[in-house]
């Protein structure tokens, strides 16, 4: 009885924020995703689903488009006016759902609460704050020159901070960000986004409904409620799909891509998304592996696009580096290389021609198929005489292995963060450096000075085109000199009614823009 009064409650007062949407008007759609939002505060997690939470409720600076370029939201334009500050012009006609205006201040107050958020404050550490100069200009000002000042602003969702000051009935500062536990933020809020939430029951149902006075006229879409139902079984949420009791989920699981595909009232999206999942040669266990044609003849032997197309069964895209098409390191020239004979040349020619033993472990529920894709990787070495003794293991258990390198060869995959081709070398290939925390995953120890140097020169490069030049570079080295075995960008899925334009909302950081989908 709690709860449901509880509930009541909740849903009476955030449907007082503003006028009634009027449901009638426009579309419904009903949304089912293998994971719930864990607040409705957008600084309480960084995560997938609460990234896809704040493009419902409320606006970035600007956002991403499906070619990886920017766009403008509550930012209008923006210009750099010296090495360490951006200037944002906002826009002029925008207010919170809780009827406040939008302005500069919200915004500073928003990069402010970024900076003390746990899961974002790393990612904003380069940052020294926000100046207001008036109402609707705001600079974000960083310590040193650098170059992700964009990628960072897809982060700032301002917030309401008149709505959030103060003190509740509780006596708990409003503006606290609570990762776990009651806070203010957790059960409300008040953004700039298409849609309020007017009831919310966590792990069951959240009711998003249309703002009237949202500020972007011109957005095509016309669903005027979205009924958010977490589904994390797979086979649940594709038979709810299945059988009509949902219009659209995310993701759709491979086994039932053809499936989808065979029904004709619905539809399969799909799209390279930019989690590279890759093997790492551990130098330091492994003399051969000190050996640059060694490690190129273990690229060669592995055949990533039979990986794809028999394992994935399509739903990836064969890699040969490290970020996809559109990132700045992106090479064209850098495709996936297999070659059975050319990998058996290079061994013979490294002194290897019998090959050797070593050792490999992989999880078997972190990655789509991941343990499928290792076994396949232990037959295609054994073809130029590397035996492979493979174990793998539960993610819970695989961590705590992998940081203790307790294996010649080692998987991970990765998803930069910053959608930036600098992330995955920072994380992963970088020299290992416990102080400065690069190459805190490169359990392969692999150690290139030159490699460091372009990527920290990046870092600070705000030139783009000088900037790719260099993170290309980077690419090229690590292909010639096989740093890592590459295997696939790991793909995104969305599956619905043909009635919906799902294409046009989608993108690789697996935010559809919901706000823009058009239900015929």
């Amino acid at each position: 009885m709690k709860r449901f009064c509880a509930l009541m409650i909740l849903a009476v007062w955030m449907g007082c924020l503003g006028a009634a949407a009027g449901a009638s008007e426009g579309r419904t759609l009903k949304l089912a995703t293998d994971a719930d939002p864990i607040s409705l505060d957008p600084h309480a997690q960084l995560s997938g689903e609460m990234l896809q939470y704040s493009h419902l409720v409320f606006d970035p600076l600007l956002r991403w488009t499906a070619k990886m370029t920017f766009e403008p939201r509550l930012a209008s334009r923006w210009e750099r006016v010296s090495d360490t500050a951006v200037r944002f012009y906002l826009r002029k006609d925008v207010v919170f759902h809780s009827g406040n205006p939008f302005t500069a201040e919200d915004v500073k107050w928003t990069l402010d609460r970024l900076m003390k958020s746990e899961d974002y404050k790393e990612l904003f550490e380069p940052f020294e704050g926000a100046k207001v100069i008036d109402d609707h200009t705001v600079d974000i000002v960083t310590r040193k020159p650098y170059a992700l000042v964009l990628n960072m602003a897809t982060f700032i969702f301002p917030m309401d901070r008149r709505f959030y000051w103060g003190v509740d009935a509780s006596g708990r500062y409003r503006d606290a960000v609570v990762k776990a536990g009651p806070s203010f933020a957790l059960t409300r809020a008040s953004g700039t986004g298409k849609y309020r939430v007017t009831y919310r029951d966590p792990g069951v149902k959240t009711v998003f409904e249309r703002f009237p006075d949202y500020w972007d006229k011109a957005s095509p879409g016309n669903a005027a409620t979205i009924i958010l139902t977490p589904i994390k079984n797979d086979a649940a949420r594709v038979n709810a799909l299945m059988t009509g009791r949902v219009d659209l989920i995310m993701p759709v699981p491979i086994q039932d891509h053809a499936r989808i595909r065979a029904d004709e009232t619905l539809q399969l999206v799909t799209a390279t998304g930019s989690r590279v999942i890759t093997l790492q040669l551990n130098q330091k266990r492994r003399a051969e592996f000190r050996n640059p044609k060694v490690r190129q003849a273990m690229v060669f032997a592995v055949d990533a696009s039979t990986i794809v197309e028999k394992i994935m069964k399509g739903a990836a895209t064969a890699a040969g580096q490290q970020g996809p098409k559109g990132f700045s390191g992106y090479k064209p020239s850098l495709a996936p290389r297999y070659d059975t004979a050319k990998a058996k040349a290079l061994m013979k020619e490294a002194g290897y021609e019998n090959g050797f033993a070593c050792t490999m472990i992989a999880s078997n529920n972190r990655y789509l198929n991941d343990a499928k894709i290792a076994e396949a990787v232990v037959g295609m070495l054994s073809k130029i005489n590397i035996t492979v003794n493979l174990k793998t293991m539960p993610k819970s258990h695989y961590w705590d292995r992998f940081d203790a390198q307790d294996a010649d060869i080692q998987m991970i995959g990765w998803h930069p963060e910053t959608q930036d081709s600098a992330n995955y070398t920072e994380s992963l290939l970088m020299c290992p450096d416990a102080e400065t925390g690069y190459g805190r995953y490169n359990s392969g120890n692999y150690c290139n000075p030159k490699v460091d140097e372009l990527v920290l020169a990046a870092r600070m490069e705000t030139g783009e085109a000088r900037r790719r030049a260099m993170l290309q570079e980077v690419e090229q080295i690590l292909h010639d000199e096989a740093a890592f075995i590459p295997l696939h960008w790991q793909n995104l899925s969305w599956g619905g009614k043909r009635s919906l334009r799902i294409g046009a909302i989608v993108n690789m950081q697996n935010f559809p823009y919901f706000g823009e989908l058009v239900i015929e």
